[in-house]
């Protein structure tokens, strides 16, 4: 009895299923159509995809070579302030030498006048 009642149910779900399959679906396409309009569909979404994400690197790019330059001109600009502060301070030194040697200078002078 219990495998009559299963070949009765595969019976039945093999004919519903087989009448699924020739029943046109809602739209009135084939199954085949269908299929051909999703694989249509699915190569659109890969081309908008790869196309979104290379304009996605082509501006990270564009934002690194950004933040590249800017760094370079900084450490430009640091270097050039770097380069004038020991300028100064080697003329500021310079000056004290200088001074100290005259100073020196004119004590030996006076100590020779006396």
């Amino acid at each position: 009895m219990n495998k009559l009642l299963v070949a009765l149910g595969l019976a039945a779900t093999v004919a519903l299923v087989g009448c699924d399959k020739d029943k046109a679906p809602e739209t009135g396409a084939t199954t085949g159509e269908h299929l051909e309009g999703a694989a249509n569909q699915a190569g659109h979404d890969i081309s908008n995809t790869t196309s979104e994400a290379a304009n996605d690197t082509a501006t990270a790019m564009d934002n690194a070579a950004d933040a590249t330059a800017e760094a370079a001109n900084t450490a430009a600009d640091r270097a050039e302030n770097a380069a004038e502060d020991a300028k100064e301070a080697a003329k500021d030194a310079t000056a004290a030498t200088a001074g100290a040697v005259e100073n020196g200078a004119a004590n030996v002078k006076e100590r020779a006048q006396q």
